[in-house]
């Protein structure tokens, strides 16, 4: 095939292809050639500018700084909700609930073990999965229940919700994620209904975390179970963040404390090893939370905000300033 024969066939294939979205199984019958010379064929139309493909990216203000950060924290995913003037804090906590729930629908396959953290934003999730069909999957809590709070924020009304919209199998831990002596928790995790909990645990391939912030006065998650000198002391050790009530400092270290060995709740070093371990979070003050949890691996998934994603960023860029001098 002479030089221009062959530039005429890329042109045909490349208009049968991009304009008239044909297959390129159609036109392999159509034109009598094989199926892998097509996709070659194709792929030397792009190469010698014959096709050129364009992504506009003003479409979504935030497709570049998700690439960004992607690229940055070697993240498998960053979902970052778009700012809006008029977004209350509920709002933008429906936001990123909403994209989390997006995404679960898209990953989640039969026989996934999917566990889910609680909190507000995560109950968000809750009524965001209708006509999602139905998954031969397993749903799980990562952690035992709040303290003396409302019943939707129970990590086993989340996992009891979301289980029933994919009309999978859904278990329960019955027990707090923080009790209050040692002896109890040892107790209950190695009972013999709880094996079967860490057994799930153990096949997880999916898991869907908040991210806490213990500084926080209206962290409302530790309202239950930590009293001030707990907090001194946590603040004291360097937490900096907490996912399934285990905290990390700065850099993702773990923080190993009397608060430790009464949680009852999976070991943060398993998230590490899954598929996809999902942190949906947001503010500006959970921002070093963030950037604690993902120096420590406990997650690659990263959904959020604009304004936090901005904040993470100045706050990586101010310390990289400061190592550079």
């Amino acid at each position: 095939m002479d030089s221009r024969e062959e530039r005429r066939l890329l042109f045909k294939i490349a208009h049968m292809y991009y304009e008239q979205d044909m297959t390129q199984s159609a036109i392999s019958k159509e034109l009598d050639i094989y199926r892998t010379s097509i996709s070659r064929l194709l792929k030397k139309a792009r190469e010698e500018g014959i096709v050129k493909i364009t992504i506009n990216s003003d479409v979504d203000e935030t497709f570049g700084l998700e690439r960004k950060m992607e690229k940055l924290f070697n993240l498998k995913e960053v979902i970052i909700t778009p700012n809006k003037e008029d977004y209350l804090e509920k709002d933008k906590k429906k936001a990123i609930a909403k994209s989390g729930s997006d995404l679960l629908k898209r990953i989640i396959k039969d026989d996934d073990v999917v566990g889910f953290a609680w909190g507000s934003t995560l109950t968000r999730m809750v009524g965001e999965f209708s006509n999602c069909g139905k998954k031969e999957a397993h749903f799980v809590p990562l952690v035992g229940g709040p303290g003396p709070m409302d019943t939707k924020y129970h990590v086993n009304a989340i996992v009891y919700n979301i289980a029933n919209d994919f009309d999978a199998t859904a278990y329960f831990i019955d027990a707090a994620a923080v009790v209050e002596k040692k002896e109890t928790r040892d107790d209950i995790v190695q009972s013999h209904y709880f094996r079967k909990i860490v057994d799930l645990w153990n096949e997880l391939t999916i898991a869907v975390v908040g991210i806490g912030n213990p500084n926080k006065s209206s962290n409302m998650i530790w309202a239950g179970f930590c009293g001030d000198e707990e907090i001194a002391d946590l603040n004291k050790r360097g937490a900096i963040g907490d996912i399934c009530s285990r905290f990390y400092d700065v850099n993702g270290n773990l923080i190993n404390s009397d608060l430790s060995d009464r949680t009852i709740a999976i070991q943060l070093e398993k998230l590490k090893h899954i598929p996809y371990s999902i942190g949906v979070a947001e503010s500006m003050e959970k921002a070093p939370s963030i950037i604690g949890a993902i120096r420590g691996k406990y997650i690659n998934t990263l959904i959020t905000t604009e304004e936090t994603a901005i904040e993470i960023m100045r706050i990586i860029e101010k310390e990289e300033s400061h190592m550079s001098v």
